[in-house]
């Protein structure tokens, strides 16, 4: 039985190996990180990942005669090493566009990791990197708004936009809750948001959050004469659910509304995009159930990839790690994904993970949220790494102050504008930071006890998803 199955993984070879094969422009291209089982040689497993992906099966069928094969099967055009690994390899991939439903991220990844992934050839596989081609492009509707329209519709210019999860996540009753919304607005944020599991529970009726939590919004852009917005997450156990939330907070005339893109599901969550692009209103989405599919460095996609996915599907937000807080994130990889996030085109460069040049067209940029054990002491590092067009989140470091949460909002409000003051005047961010969020404290209260109280905490421990030229 072992033996028939080796010769038909040699079969592949013959067929889906083409090392001579140039890709088209048209082409959808894909990097993918393999390990295969001892005893099979790489050519041999890199044209199975082909087949498997595309037009192949694990033998020869009469019905091949029926199509041509040469126009529509996927192809292994090159094997590279993995730095300091003996045990993998990269294969790169090329899938002619036909073979994928025009606009249906669904279908593509039905497609490329739909089944391969568990292959028996394979010890190990992982999705590093994919390309889209701008005819692929052209199908897929992107962001609803974009950086820039999103800076019109809520009239911040020239800085980072401020956040903060309210916590505790669950368990609030929605008046309380809108109360902590509302106190953290009036003292300084942009936004705030409801974490990434808070739906509709016996505790929290969606609806109510989402009434009081719109009162707090016009409550507090009345008192401050800024525009706010809270987002309210529609994630829910239907799509059909998910846009009758939806329109219900375009009914009561919110700015901005959240998903959670993986765990609603791809549909799902394009589906609520088209809304929103249709309705005016802004997506945040969460990456909730990531570090499930893109930790491990040796099986599953890479951030980078969901990243970019979620930008044809469609959002204005998406989380993208923090570098300095208590998630996972290697620093070069982030900035790498971050300008996918937000770039019209990105380069290949392999020092960021970045496997091939990217060209988004038309398509507008999202905004990257650093959201996860983040407090003032990060400023200056999260704004010398993110730049203006991004959301600073502050969940606990906020709602931990000890004099509430308006005070916590104040401080992170004040040290962001003296970041923003000191970079714009030439100051090195990562290397002043301390001294000049202390100047700043000399006038700010709120600041100086926020400081006191975070100065010890400390997230420092080792990334284990590090860029490949790192491994050794």
């Amino acid at each position: 039985m072992a033996k028939t199955y080796q010769a038909g993984v040699k079969e592949y070879r013959a067929t889906y190996w083409e090392p001579n094969y140039t890709p088209k422009d048209t082409d959808i291209l894909a990097c993918f990180k393999v390990t295969p089982q001892p005893g099979i040689d790489r050519e041999e497993v890199a044209a199975a990942v082909a087949a498997e992906s595309s037009t192949g099966t694990w033998t020869t069928v009469w019905t091949d005669l029926l199509t041509d094969l040469s126009y529509y099967k996927g192809r292994a055009y090159r094997i590279e090493d993995v730095p300091g690994s003996d045990a993998e390899f990269y294969a790169f991939i090329a899938y002619p566009i036909d073979l994928f439903e025009p606009g249906s991220i669904v279908n593509v990844f039905t497609s490329l990791v739909g089944n391969v992934f568990g292959f028996k050839a394979l010890r190990s596989i992982r999705l590093e990197d994919i390309r889209f081609p701008v005819a692929y492009l052209t199908t897929c509707d992107g962001p609803p708004h974009g950086i820039q329209v999103e800076r019109d519709i809520m009239n911040k210019y020239g800085r980072p936009l401020l956040g903060c999860t309210i916590k505790p996540k669950l368990g609030l009753s929605a008046k309380n809750y809108g109360r902590a919304v509302y106190e953290a607005l009036r003292g300084g944020l942009d936004f705030t948001k409801d974490d990434e599991n808070v739906n509709s529970q016996p505790f929290m009726n969606w609806k109510q959050r989402f009434d009081f939590c719109q009162e707090a919004i016009e409550k507090a852009e009345r008192e401050t004469g800024e525009r706010k917005g809270h987002y309210l997450n529609v994630t829910a156990a239907t799509a059909e659910e998910m846009i009758k939330r939806a329109e219900y907070a375009k009914e009561i005339g919110t700015p901005i509304i959240m998903t959670d893109y993986i765990t609603a599901g791809f549909a799902a969550h394009t589906s609520i995009s088209r809304f929103c692009k249709e309705n005016g209103i802004l997506l945040h989405v969460h990456r909730a159930m990531h570090g499930v599919i893109d930790r491990n460095p040796h099986h599953g996609i890479h951030f980078r990839v969901l990243a970019k996915i979620l930008r044809l599907m469609g959002g204005d937000h998406l989380h993208s790690g923090t570098v300095v807080g208590k998630l996972e994130g290697d620093r070069t990889a982030t900035l790498g994904w971050i300008d996918i996030m937000r770039e019209e085109f990105v380069k290949e460069d392999r020092s960021r993970g970045i496997f091939f040049d990217q060209d988004f067209a038309y398509m507008p940029g999202m905004i990257p949220v650093a959201s996860g054990g983040i407090h003032v002491w990060h400023m200056p590092a999260l704004v010398n790494i993110f730049g203006d067009d991004s959301v600073l989140q502050f969940g606990g470091g906020t709602l931990g102050h000890p004099w509430g949460n308006a005070a916590g909002a104040c401080a992170n409000r004040v040290a962001l504008e003296a970041c923003v003051k000191a970079r714009n005047e030439g100051a090195e961010l990562e290397k002043e930071g301390g001294n000049i969020l202390r100047a700043a404290a000399e006038h700010s209260p709120e600041l100086k006890i926020a400081l006191e109280t975070w100065k010890e905490i400390r997230f420092e421990f080792d990334t284990v998803d590090k860029l490949d030229v790192a491994h050794k």
